[in-house]
């Protein structure tokens, strides 16, 4: 198979975000490998480290290292779940212990990652074992090897002090403040990309943005500074996937806001095509003309879940990407 046979795409994200993306991906690259005259779809996932709630905020807090939360579901939603034993192993992935003892909360594929990356020494090591245990179609990669933190200029999170701007520090509190994020930024201010990474990044023939959460999730990736030189140089395609509705974070921000958004912190990022939902989009001449400012073309298609959430759902999602993509 040569390399025109074969789409090179890296999907950066966190979360439920990346996941539907991922779980299209995977999908995608099911139906394109029934073809007669088929194309390889080739899949890196590039995952947000600065989580620090929950499971993951538990571990980093007692042992450091990586939060392990948003890389266990992307390398679930690559997971061949086709095959019995491995559809078992990434229900045990996900199985999560409850109970009011010291396991309770934390998900079984968190404490086993956290155990690979301290047994091996390595998170990508550690990671394309686990990938091998799940049959993942695809790679999942931190972006970064070292540990950071999210914190952010929110004005108005002190709700006794609406006028005021302070600094909110830490993933899980932006994700949940009150007031309007201004400024995100990375601590340390500029952390070394994961080399991996950066070379999938060069070989890629797609980058694909979002959907997930902008500020925590997104734009993380563009706050690396190594990484976000990577992305300007890249001779690949920019796909934006737009989300289905504002989140805690992004309150009061528009979609056009959500592009203007990506160039305020990379702005020689350039996007071929915007993804979005008709229905979410409204009235779409204002977000095609923020698509057009960054020299993209605006796809409009029902990627949303039928049960009325605000979550793509991935077989939809899967139709729209290979609308972008072309054909197998």
């Amino acid at each position: 198979m040569t390399h025109s046979d074969v789409v090179r795409v890296v999907a950066f994200g966190g979360g439920h975000g990346l996941s539907a993306s991922l779980r299209a991906l995977r999908l995608l690259r099911q139906q394109w490998s029934r073809c007669p005259q088929r194309r390889e779809l080739d899949v890196t996932a590039v995952v947000t480290v600065g989580d620090d709630g929950g499971s993951s905020g538990r571990l980093r807090a007692e042992r450091g290292g990586l939060p392990p939360g948003d890389l266990r579901q992307a390398l679930v939603a690559l997971a061949d779940v086709d095959e019995p034993a491995r559809d078992l192993s990434a229900g045990l992935f996900q199985y999560r212990f409850d109970g009011d003892g010291d396991l309770s909360g934390h998900a079984v594929g968190n404490l086993l990652l956290h155990g690979l990356m301290e047994m091996l020494g390595d998170s990508v090591a550690a990671l394309d074992h686990a990938a091998g245990m799940l049959g993942c179609c695809g790679r999942v990669l931190p972006m970064s090897r070292q540990e950071v933190q999210i914190e952010a200029d929110v004005l108005g999170a002190d709700p006794t002090r609406p006028d005021e701007v302070v600094v909110v520090r830490g993933q899980h509190a932006v994700a949940l403040t009150g007031g309007e994020v201004q400024r995100v930024r990375l601590r340390p201010a500029q952390p070394s990309a994961c080399g991996e990474v950066l070379a999938a990044v060069e070989a890629a023939d797609w980058l694909i943005f979002g959907p997930g959460s902008w500020f925590t999730s997104v734009i993380p990736h563009l706050l690396v500074p190594d990484l976000a030189a990577a992305v300007a140089a890249s001779r690949a395609k920019r796909l934006v996937t737009l989300n289905l509705a504002a989140e805690k974070e992004t309150h009061g921000l528009s979609l056009p806001d959500h592009l203007a958004a990506l160039t305020r912190y990379l702005p020689a990022l350039r996007v071929d095509v915007v993804l979005a939902d008709g229905k979410a989009v409204g009235d779409p001449e204002p977000v095609n003309h923020a698509a057009e400012s960054l020299g993209a073309r605006l796809s409009l298609a029902p990627v949303a879940a039928s049960d009325g959430s605000p979550r793509h759902d991935p077989a939809a999602l899967a139709i729209a990407l290979e609308a972008v993509l072309g054909p197998p």
